[in-house]
């Protein structure tokens, strides 16, 4: 099942400073979650410090728990938002 993933930093309660010092091993650990088929997709928001991302999961419980693998969750500097995504019956052949 896939996923839409918005995260948002907590600018409010951490400075630049300290995002910085864990940007290096969050990138490292989304290019792994990338790499085992968990992010299919993923960009920077446009619209505030975070990322959007579709991910693909058996359950949003597991979203929860590979999400919580990125350093800057575990240090609860982001929160995230997270979608279920469903086919678009649009497609569909009449």
């Amino acid at each position: 099942m896939q996923f839409l993933v918005l995260s948002r930093r907590r600018t409010n309660q951490f400075s630049d400073a300290d995002f910085e010092q864990l940007v290096p091993s969050e990138g490292a650990q989304a290019r792994h979650l990338y790499s085992i088929g968990f992010t299919r997709q993923i960009w920077h928001r446009g619209d505030m410090p975070g990322a959007c991302q579709v991910v693909e999961a058996k359950d949003e419980g597991e979203v929860h728990e590979t999400l919580a693998t990125l350093p800057l969750a575990r240090a609860g500097m982001l929160d995230f938002e997270i979608v279920p995504l469903k086919p678009y019956a649009g497609f569909s052949l009449p």
